[in-house]
């Protein structure tokens, strides 16, 4: 009896140190930080309102990933698809009324302006053409 007693603590202790050294062994979960992304778009708001897409770049002049978000999304600048960009220094209504809090903020709105797709940050040209090809025609 006095031998399972020992092999019970025995257990015990083994099974609290391995717990306590699995949970130092990993770490923290890092911070993830959310950035909004306008749901709907009022047209009115942007060029050619009439329009079947809207693509829309919010920018910053001293973002230097956001020039390459433009070239990009311009490439698919057509007679249905308008392309605008709207930089922070020179349009910061635009940017408040929509709660662009990160730039590059990429979104595409269809006619009713609601948005079909959006990207926060750095996008793949083969990334935001497939998207764009996909809600054009799903």
């Amino acid at each position: 009896m006095q031998r399972l007693i020992v092999a019970a603590a025995i257990v015990a202790v083994a099974a609290t140190i391995a717990l306590s050294i699995r949970r130092r062994a990993r770490p923290d979960a890092p911070t993830q930080q959310r950035h909004r992304v306008p749901a709907q778009l009022d047209r009115a708001d942007f060029s050619n309102p009439d329009v079947d897409w809207l693509i829309v770049v919010f920018t910053s002049a001293t973002c230097d990933t956001c020039a390459d978000t433009v070239t990009k999304a311009q490439v698919l600048a057509s007679r249905s698809v308008v392309v605008e960009e709207v930089e922070y220094a020179s349009d910061r209504e635009r940017h408040r009324r929509y709660a662009i809090d990160a730039v590059p903020t990429l979104v595409v709105a269809d006619s009713a302006g609601v948005v079909q797709a959006s990207f926060v940050g750095r996008v793949s040209a083969t990334d935001l053409w497939a998207a764009v090809a996909e809600v054009r025609e799903p």
